[in-house]
């Protein structure tokens, strides 16, 4: 067994112990690749969504060196035509490069040390090759596949971690100029630092590391000495002002995962399962963990999260555990471009517009809002919808994340409103009318800042930051369609929760009677009825003169 090459199948073996859901459905994706023009795959996943494990079961089904067979069998790729065809069939190359970037290596020297420990390992393999001091690793590869008449399977785990975790030190600039790349900003709240150049410091490491990929995949000689290559990391290659440097890759990203969606994460149905067999609350792992829309597929699953939730037999928020927290905190403490905005936005439920193809899939080139929800959706702490071209904050784990974040952040007035949120829900359920009119006006008052608070809708976001802490018993809606319009805001209790309903109408200088009259004559209850019982009618109308709000809340029983 070596360091890089005929490693077995322990790592997969080890993986299969105990609670395993099947994702072997993934090898049959890569197979239809293997000696065609497609042979070069990159696929990025969020932090812990299981792209080490993909990456150590596809080295042990390629795997030459030893017979995996009895592993899969049983598993979906065991019924797959191409099974037989490829199984153990390859000399793979397994690089994971956080063991390089995580050794005490100069970072001058980091794609020096790889080339030289991966040459020296294929020469101990294949005795028969003879290589000059000046061949490099692909020089030897290309020698190995011409005298053994094999290919080889390249695997790479982590693939940018070069990028993510060895990127460039930022440069100072005037006041006023550049973008955001630190969280130092001058009095505008506009960033004094702009994003390093190729030749900054780190520069270097950047340009070698992609010179050897480039040696390695683009070559006339790559077809020669590759079946397949499959690279895992975070982010997308890295784009450039010409051309991609590797841009012979197929990409599969969670915002572009092609036919591997339903391999980034858990599905409903496999988490029901889970449940089932664990004892555990669907319905509370649903809230915790679900809500990722990847590709074709609606509704997926954190799976990191959802097996520790399995092993502890508890539902809680595990992202602290991932190290991706400081990355969260720094991005949002940019705030610009009404950054700001659209996390109270989405922290209140709501979606906003992004334009994700912008981004250069480099966390060191962070140059607008747009770039920081990219590159949070890369790091799952967004859900992306690429039918609207929306973000969101897809589950209650992130969204408490998301809070820590914020109140880090020293954005004082959207803190207060999150601590008063749960006083404004208990007096709302407590049909204290007078009590919510007040906790509004201080949600309004502490928000004036940031939003221009002419109509509904703006009231709409203030109350959606102000009812946060529903969202741990409550689904909330924003313009909930009901059959005659839609409710401005709706909240329907999660399963197990014995509450009300609550469908909330908002009103400008129309008096808080207006709207619990509209809600009564368009019949809003009546479509919400099949998730409850008892609705609370909540009207709020905001006097623009006075500069506040009242409220009135009424009963509905269903018949």
């Amino acid at each position: 067994m070596g360091t890089y090459i005929d490693l077995g199948n322990d790592g997969f073996a080890s993986d299969k112990t105990g609670t395993y859901v099947d994702k072997t459905g993934l090898i049959a994706v890569v197979n239809k690749t293997i000696n065609t023009k497609e042979r070069y795959s990159c696929v990025s996943r969020c932090r812990r969504f299981g792209k080490s494990m993909a990456a150590r079961m596809l080295q042990a089904y390629y795997d030459r060196s030893c017979d995996s067979r009895s592993l899969f069998d049983g598993l979906e790729i065991a019924g797959d035509p191409t099974f037989e065809e490829h199984l153990n069939k390859y000399p793979v190359i397994f690089l994971d490069v956080t063991n390089f970037t995580t050794r005490d290596i100069p970072r001058t020297e980091l794609v020096p040390v790889i080339q030289q420990e991966l040459k020296e390992e294929v020469l101990s393999l294949f005795p028969k090759v003879t290589a000059s001091q000046t061949d490099d690793l692909m020089a030897v590869l290309v020698k190995v596949c011409s005298l053994y008449k094999e290919k080889f399977i390249f695997i790479i785990d982590e693939w940018d971690a070069i990028l993510r975790e060895l990127r460039p030190t930022p440069q100072p600039l005037p006041v006023g100029r550049g973008v955001v790349t630190s969280d130092t900003e001058n009095s505008d709240g506009k960033s004094i630092y702009s994003p390093p150049s190729q030749g900054g410091v780190g520069g270097g490491s950047y340009n070698r590391y992609s010179n050897f990929l480039r040696r390695l995949f683009k070559g006339s000689n790559t077809t020669q000495v590759f079946a397949a290559v499959y690279m895992t990391g975070i982010l997308p290659i890295k784009k450039y002002n010409t051309e991609s440097a590797l841009n012979n890759f197929i990409e599969y990203s969670v915002v572009k995962p092609g036919d591997m969606a339903r391999y980034f994460g858990f599905t409903k149905d496999e988490v029901r399962m889970l449940a089932a067999d664990h004892g555990l609350n669907f319905d509370e792992l649903e809230k915790w963990y679900d809500g990722y829309q990847i590709g074709d597929e609606p509704s997926m699953f954190n799976p990191n999260s959802v097996m520790m939730a399995i092993r502890e037999k508890w539902c809680e928020s595990y992202w602290g555990r991932t190290g991706a927290y400081d990355n969260l905190a720094g991005y949002i403490r940019r705030n610009y471009d009404g950054l700001k905005d659209d996390i109270i936005d989405m922290l209140g439920g709501g979606s906003v517009p992004v334009n994700i193809t912008k981004f250069q899939n480099d966390m060191a080139e962070v140059t607008g809002k747009d770039d920081v929800l990219t590159v949070l959706i890369h790091l799952g702490y967004l859900g992306y919808d690429r039918r609207s071209l929306h973000c969101y904050v897809p589950n209650y784990e992130v969204s408490l994340e998301l809070k820590n974040a914020v109140e880090d952040t020293g954005w004082t007035n959207v803190v207060q409103a999150l601590q008063q949120s749960q006083k404004l829900l208990d007096a709302t359920l407590a049909g204290n009318s007078t009590a919510v009119a007040q906790a509004v006006d201080a949600a309004h008052d502490e928000n004036t800042s940031i939003l221009s608070y002419n109509d509904e809708n703006s009231l709409a976001c203030v109350l959606s930051i102000a009812f946060y802490s529903a969202r741990g018993s409550y689904h909330i809606h924003r313009e909930f369609p009901t059959g005659k319009g839609y409710a401005d805001l709706v909240m329907i209790p999660r399963k197990n929760e014995d509450k009300p309903a609550l469908v909330i109408e908002l009103k400008s200088n129309r008096g808080a009677k207006a709207a619990i009259s509209q809600i009564r004559r368009k019949e809003y209850p009546a479509k919400i009825a099949e998730y409850t019982g008892q609705i609370l009618l909540v009207g709020i109308n905001y006097d623009k003169k006075k500069k506040r709000h009242t409220c009135r809340i009424e009963k509905w029983e269903k018949e």
